[in-house]
């Protein structure tokens, strides 16, 4: 019985030790190679639509010039550098600040004015939820440096210190998840002004930048981290391969977190999670890319409050819907950016527009929502796209396709149905000279289920 008791004793051991050893494993390295094999998690790609949120200091003079200059001239959370810095719009911005503010006023004298009275978190996630948004991304830190919560390492510089007195992360975290919704934040790797930064980059990143954003998760368990402010130095500078390994393997969010691909000069759409565009789907969408994606772009222009915009430069809701349907078609996500204003309202202009989009996912979400990009998806049409799930394949008209629809694909089989989502009831079809071609003569303007994109299940066709 010894011996057998030895050998049970000695077996357990080894399956423990490979246990163990199978667990080492399944480490990932810092190594590109390795953290690039880790799949970006599939609520990610299922959610497709992300509300943006850039709030700071910058929202206290929210302003950036409109016409006449480059695209990241109107920035107007760029609005710090932009007026200390020579450059594009320097002029602008410098004229703009003496004008309002006099030439004594510093940037950190914004700090009196981001009050934040008006700021109700839980009806921001109440306008994020009807919106139809599945994920918000809140600027915990733009490149300024003046943190939204209470970060050891930006003592007398963050929201619960100065300010406000108030966590306003924490509290938009707690509003957003506990309405179902997924929470990450953006964090800038790098701080314009930051004396450590400008001085001992690699010192800074070790004493400074590292410890504020493992500190920044592991206080809050966000579900996304938007890396940003990266360009400046490659990403052994920032250990950026470092820190996500760090967060794959030992991070209280390890399993659930996904990131995305700005960790290093040269490192957008190459390495990290998802790849990420600006104002600038076109690059990845053009051909379609297996690899999760997403863009990320204003209602208007500016990211953070730009008072300065006007009606005319704030997208309409038909090209936001049109601009989500297209992205998803291609396999991405749409981050839609809101800039809050320093008292802590959400733009009346903001609110209504992703109310309009709120409307248009409730009809056709279930075309857009867990979706995949369809491989055979042609081009035929201009004026249609193509999302799948599973067996299903949704054709979204952007815009009423008038008594019929024609589809180069799908080829559809003895017995397809199609169905236009909120309408219900089967739709006639024919197919002739190689296209599928829906019969919607039959739809009266009265029983249109929304506006501006139509969506139709299509059924046992391939």
């Amino acid at each position: 019985m010894k011996g057998k008791s030895a050998y049970l004793c000695a077996l357990m051991l080894a399956i423990a030790g490979l246990g163990l050893s199978m667990a080492n494993a399944a480490q990932y390295k810092p190594e590109w190679e390795s953290l690039d094999a880790r799949q970006t998690p599939a609520w990610f790609e299922d959610a497709k639509f992300g509300i943006f949120i850039h709030w700071g200091l910058y929202s206290v003079p929210s302003w950036a010039p409109i016409e006449g200059v480059g695209v990241y001239a109107r920035y107007a959370e760029w609005y710090w550098y932009r007026w200390r810095e020579e450059g594009e719009a320097h002029k602008e911005f410098v004229a703009f600040h003496d004008k309002v503010y006099g030439d004594k006023v510093q940037y950190q004298d914004f700090v009196k004015g981001f009050t934040c009275e008006m700021y109700e978190p839980d009806y921001w996630a109440e306008v994020f939820e009807r919106a139809g948004a599945k994920y918000v991304v809140l600027t915990s830190k733009h490149h300024d440096g003046f943190c939204l919560w209470p970060s050891a390492q930006s003592w007398n510089w963050n929201s619960v210190d100065v300010g406000p007195h108030r966590d306003l992360a924490g509290e938009l975290t707690e509003a957003v998840k506990k309405r179902g919704l997924r929470m990450g934040f953006y964090y800038s790797l790098y701080e314009w002004y930051h004396p450590l930064y400008r001085s001992d980059p690699a010192t800074y990143v070790e004493n400074h930048m590292l410890p504020q954003i493992k500190d920044l998760v592991i206080r809050y368990k966000p579900d996304i981290v938007w890396g940003d402010g990266e360009w400046e130095h490659p990403d052994d500078v920032w250990k950026s391969r470092e820190f996500l390994a760090w967060l794959y393997n030992e991070s209280p969010v390890k399993d659930t977190v996904a990131v995305n691909d700005r960790w290093g000069k040269g490192t957008r759409s190459k390495h990290g999670g998802y790849y990420t565009t600006e104002y600038s789907q076109e690059k990845l969408a053009q051909d379609g890319t297996d690899h999760p994606w997403e863009e990320c772009r204003g209602i208007g222009h500016s990211f953070g409050c730009n008072r300065n915009e006007r009606l005319s430069h704030y997208t309409t809701p038909e090209k936001l819907v049109h601009m989500l349907v297209d992205i998803v078609s291609k396999g991405g996500n749409l981050l839609l950016d809101i800039g809050p204003t320093a008292d802590g309202r959400i733009p009346v202009i903001m609110e209504q527009r992703l109310s309009e989009m709120g409307e248009w996912l409730k009809v056709n979400g279930e075309a857009i929502y867990g979706t995949r990009r369809w491989d055979r998806a042609g081009k035929g049409n201009a004026a249609i796209r193509f999302t799948k799930k599973g067996d299903t394949i949704y054709a979204i008209s952007l815009g009423w396709p008038g008594d019929e629809m024609a589809l180069d694909v799908p080829k559809p089989a003895a017995g397809a149905r199609v169905v236009m989502v909120g309408r219900g009831g089967n739709l006639p079809w024919t197919y002739k000279q190689g296209r599928m071609c829906v019969d919607t003569s039959g739809v009266k303007i009265n029983e249109l289920p929304c506006r501006y994109a139509y969506a139709f299940r299509i059924i046992g066709a391939y």
